[in-house]
């Protein structure tokens, strides 16, 4: 980011926001040396960073119909799922009104019948009763000072699984540090039947957990991987051969 010139910034309770331009990429800003999102200017729906690449092998297993997202940021996971899978439902929820105003402004957030943007805390929403069920469940809940801890309670977990159908998944970005926390696998085995992980190497540790047991055999995935790869622009085959089972 040190080429990176600021195009605009702003500050609410929860501290400053910046948004960032290099000539190529726009990147959103909650701290300094912070990249909460950063996006192509000429690719917008392809994902650049290295943790959602990551977060996209879910769709090796379950192509959605509706999914939702706790956290929006720039809005790169709601641009690419959107541009990749026609007549998608998706449900963005973000704490911080500011951050969407800037998603739409300055990251060409997508606009539609079937995109939903709430302002809300995460946790306040996982409580509605009001929602429908969905496909997948994607969290990427984070502020100036990192990751929400509350991703790694119990609460949480019982939560993300009533608002996930019986043959639906959850996607969890946590920290390289949280990798193969005792705890937080204890509650995901509680309410999930297939576990997957993977370390992306750059600071993240990604987990994909299925209400229902998967039975892709190795060749296949691997095809699906390089379909993958082809049809969003980045190489889906290296995160596979790093994914695992907990």
């Amino acid at each position: 980011m040190t080429n990176s010139n600021s195009i605009y910034s702003c500050d609410d309770e929860y501290g400053n926001i910046n948004v960032l331009d290099d000539g190529k990429h726009r990147i959103l800003s909650f701290a300094e040396g912070d990249e909460q999102s950063k996006q192509s200017i000429a690719t917008p729906y392809v994902l650049q960073h290295e943790y959602t690449q990551a977060m996209m092998l879910v769709l090796l297993f379950k192509q959605p119909k509706r999914i939702t997202l706790l956290g929006l940021g720039g809005g790169c996971l709601l641009t690419t799922l959107h541009h990749h899978i026609a007549g998608i439902n998706i449900t963005a929820v973000e704490l911080r009104q500011n951050v969407i105003d800037i998603a739409e402004r300055f990251f060409r957030l997508p606009r539609g019948k079937k995109i939903q943007v709430i302002q809300q805390c995460a946790n306040q929403y996982l409580e509605r009763n009001d929602q429908k069920k969905v496909d997948i469940l994607f969290t990427d809940i984070y502020n100036t000072k990192g990751m929400d801890e509350s991703v790694l309670q119990q609460k949480f977990i019982e939560q993300c699984d009533r608002h996930i159908k019986e043959d639906g998944w959850l996607v969890l970005n946590c920290w390289s540090e949280h990798t193969n926390h005792p705890e937080l696998i204890e509650y995901l085995r509680t309410y999930f039947l297939d576990i997957r992980a993977l370390d992306t190497g750059c600071g993240n540790w990604v987990i994909l957990a299925s209400k229902s047991f998967q039975t892709p055999t190795e060749k296949q995935l691997k095809n699906q991987a390089q379909k993958l790869s082809s049809e969003l622009g980045f190489n889906a085959t290296k995160w596979l051969s790093r994914l695992n089972e907990l």
